[in-house]
């Protein structure tokens, strides 16, 4: 198994982990990035938003020009300060 298949990252263009073969960020993802960036939500946030923009590109591509419409949900909801 490769290191980078452990740190649950994501596999362009499809955007599933690849260690878990989930939809990215899957939970263990998402605990990471909160540790990474738990001094700074919102640098968390356009670190986010800009990988949301770069999956709905590969995404639409995969899927004849429509990218998914959970993306927001998927990529950023979860991250806003509660």
């Amino acid at each position: 198994m490769s290191r980078r298949s452990r740190e649950h990252l994501p596999s362009r263009p499809t955007w599933r982990c690849a260690a878990c073969g989930i939809a990215w960020p899957c939970s263990s993802a998402k605990l990471r990035l909160l540790g990474e960036y738990r001094e700074s939500r919102t640098a968390l946030l356009v670190y986010l938003a800009t990988l949301q923009v770069e999956a709905a590109q590969q995404l639409a591509e995969l899927d004849g020009g429509t990218p998914p419409d959970n993306l927001a949900e998927r990529f950023t909801a979860w991250a806003r300060a509660r």
